[in-house]
């Protein structure tokens, strides 16, 4: 795949080829990841035909609106916000033949999706994702709240993806649930470093999602969450809202 060029998001994301989802071997990885996957409803998402959601961005001046369905049994994504020139965008696309599609979506919207993908999914990627590291570091305080958590090392390669080299710290309660976390840029891209919260816990059908991520970026006050959440579950044509 041909890696597009980077682009200023919150958070932007690394592995550029996102598909069906084929879990790494159990051995690969430590038992937390598998806890936190599970936590999160990794064992049912194959009963997942879509799931839909719009990413929101507030960091003072800059805002930013993006919805999404995502089809990950056919590779399809659907898109409706603004290209990078404040003009609307409305495309669905096939990720499997993402060579083929026009600049915008190649350099603007997918790189958007990933982005946007992981902050809502991250969780299940701990198990994904096979170029991953994951390292559990024990025990440690939080970096914004008070007390500790378990705290989970998610590094990617440098040499693949959008923004190689990235780095995500989980800190994870006893309950298998994120509770804070600190993102680091692998390369020049800005924010570098982005810590913020995991709140708000919703589910929708058998997913569990945190909505909400308060924080900062570089150390500007930064908001990331979630509106418009919800799945289709196999068998029916019904969205079920994350409630």
């Amino acid at each position: 795949m041909t890696k597009p060029s980077r682009i200023p998001v919150i958070g932007i994301l690394l592995i550029g080829m996102l598909s069906a989802p084929a879990l790494v071997s159990a051995q690969q990885r430590p038992a937390i990841a598998d806890k936190i996957a599970k936590t999160y409803g990794l064992d049912s998402f194959g009963q997942i035909d879509a799931i839909r959601y719009t990413f929101n961005i507030d960091a003072g001046p800059r805002k930013v609106a993006r919805s999404w369905v995502w089809e990950p049994k056919k590779e399809q994504v659907s898109y409706e916000g603004k290209d990078k020139a404040g003009n609307p965008v409305k495309v669905t696309y096939s990720r499997s033949q993402i060579a083929s599609q026009s600049e915008v979506v190649k350099e603007q919207v997918d790189p958007g999706f990933v982005n946007d993908q992981y902050w809502l999914l991250f969780p299940f990627h701990l198990v994904w994702d096979a170029g991953a590291t994951v390292t559990d570091a024990g025990m440690q305080k939080l970096p914004l709240g008070k007390g500790s958590a378990r705290r989970v090392v998610v590094t990617y390669p440098s040499d693949v993806g959008y923004t190689p080299g990235d780095t995500w710290e989980l800190y994870v309660g006893t309950d298998g649930r994120i509770r804070e976390f600190v993102f680091h840029h692998g390369g020049t891209a800005k924010p570098n470093k982005v810590v913020a919260t995991w709140a708000d816990y919703e589910k929708a059908g058998p997913l569990l999602f945190s909505l909400d991520h308060r924080g900062n970026a570089d150390g500007n006050p930064v908001r990331v969450f979630f509106t418009n959440v919800a799945v289709k579950v196999a068998g029916s044509d019904n969205w079920v809202d994350a409630k």
